[in-house]
């Protein structure tokens, strides 16, 4: 049996392909990291500690030194060559993730919201506009057209944050971040961003999704399988369209809540 050189040919030509799709997956994936790592990146997390703010009706972490269980004597670099710390903190604390299973009895749980969610396209949407006449603002479905008239249509699949810069009294008056009411999101448009407009999670800088105490907004989004971020920091320091979210927290089994870690890669 005799092989033709065209046959010859074809069959190396597959090989030199084949030999070559790894390697070419593995460029795209290197250029994308190289084109990643010279973007600018922002950290959209609160630093917290036990005098931070947090809802009353969870009272504030206690961070304590850890110590040896026999003998109660706590560790440190001098006699142990290391320290750390116990801390005693609800799970909505600081910036953090707010599950499904948080508001839904069989909602899923942080461990098991998918990856590909944790890493998403940025929305922000400016509400401070409307604070210099109304300081405690809902946004509303008439502000996200007027948004979407200047920035084109929220895209599918996004992370939508809620810019009120309520974020710059965390530290600087931790009292006045507290005060009830405050600017957050209209149910309404809570409503159209997932059902109209297919969103995956949304955020805000507040302590809470709504702007009265129904708790309608978050009881929606929770209800409905999506997650929230709360108490998000630096929103003015990102662009309205363009950059990528990515949010990470503990894979805590079964968790209903935890401190979580938001930062901006920047377009």
């Amino acid at each position: 049996m005799t092989v033709s050189k065209t046959a010859l040919h074809f069959a190396a030509a597959l090989a030199l392909v084949a030999l070559a799709l790894p390697a070419r997956a593995d460029s795209d994936l290197m250029r994308a990291y190289k084109t990643i790592e010279a973007k600018k990146f922002v950290d959209l997390t609160h630093s917290f500690s036990p005098d931070t703010p947090v809802w009353s009706g969870f009272g504030q972490a206690q961070f304590t030194p850890a110590y040896d269980p026999k003998t109660h004597r706590t560790y440190t670099i001098k006699q142990d060559g290391f320290r750390t710390t116990y801390y005693n903190m609800v799970g909505q604390y600081g910036t953090h993730v707010d599950p499904p299973a948080h508001f839904a009895e069989n909602g899923k749980t942080m461990d098991q919201i998918p990856l590909k969610q944790m890493i998403l396209p940025l929305i922000v949407l400016d509400d401070t506009p409307y604070l210099k006449t109304d300081a405690n603002h809902a946004f509303s479905v008439d502000d996200l057209k007027a948004w979407e008239k200047k920035h084109g249509e929220v895209p599918r699949g996004s992370f939508v944050a809620l810019r009120t810069d309520m974020y710059k009294d965390w530290d600087a008056n931790p009292e006045r971040f507290k005060r009830a009411p405050f600017p957050a999101w209209a149910f309404e448009t809570i409503k159209f961003l997932y059902e109209q407009r297919g969103v995956i999670a949304t955020g805000h800088e507040a302590m809470d999704t709504d702007t009265t105490d129904k708790m309608d907004s978050e009881t929606y989004i929770l209800q409905h399988g999506h997650y929230q971020i709360e108490l998000m920091a630096n929103l003015d320091k990102v662009p309205e369209k363009g950059a990528l979210i990515v949010v990470t927290w503990p894979k805590v089994r079964h968790g209903l809540g935890f401190p979580a870690r938001a930062f901006a890669i920047l377009p």
